[in-house]
């Protein structure tokens, strides 16, 4: 319809987030990702049940191996050490090869990132994206590490909202956005997100 407006918001925003897909984005990471895994949690051996989830199973375990996503530990280690607490787990400590083959990975891991990094910034300011062309190189390198930073928070709360599950109501802490959160999140069976 011409000359028409979406809740009275200027061009710009329905442009960016109509017209461009970001919406889709949002919507698509928050609710069709987040809360179908935080579900599935409560029944995840119940999945484990035929041969593909077997085989993705194994496939999971296979790139859990290979290390290709180790740099995940880098970053948990160098968390622990600023907060300056241990990293609670139940292995024993590695020590030998063990550890060399570790942190073998976790370089290896690094390496890949790295150079994942580097080709997506130089596609990036060499225009050869799917960005809006009227999006400066800049812009482009701002919105991805936005929508970076988007995805790692989601996955954040996942992990966080599996840990919490395990607590008790009275360990799950005082500030008042916590409780309500997981008053949320866990009144009833625990399914009502």
């Amino acid at each position: 319809i011409g000359g028409a407006t979406l809740w009275g918001f200027p061009t710009w925003v329905t442009d960016i987030f109509f017209n461009g897909g970001l919406a889709m984005t949002l919507v698509t990471c928050m609710i069709g990702q987040l809360n179908s895994q935080v579900n599935a949690s409560h029944c995840m051996l119940d999945y484990i049940d035929n041969y593909f989830a077997l085989f993705t199973l194994w496939v999971a375990n296979a790139i859990e191996f290979s290390g290709l996503l180790h740099a995940s530990y880098v970053v948990q280690l160098t968390v622990g050490v600023l907060a300056g607490q241990p990293i609670e787990s139940k292995e024993e400590p590695k020590t030998g090869a063990v550890l060399a083959f570790f942190w073998f990975r976790c370089l290896l891991s690094l390496a890949v990132l790295s150079f994942c990094v580097a080709v997506t910034m130089v596609a990036l300011f060499d225009g050869k994206t799917t960005m809006w062309e009227s999006v400066p190189p800049g812009a482009a390198v701002v919105v991805f590490f936005v929508l970076m930073c988007i995805v790692g928070m989601l996955e954040g709360m996942q992990i966080a909202f599996f840990a919490v599950a395990k607590l008790r109501e009275s360990e799950r802490g005082s500030n008042v956005f916590a409780r309500k959160t997981c008053e949320l999140l866990y009144s009833g069976d625990g399914h009502n997100l």
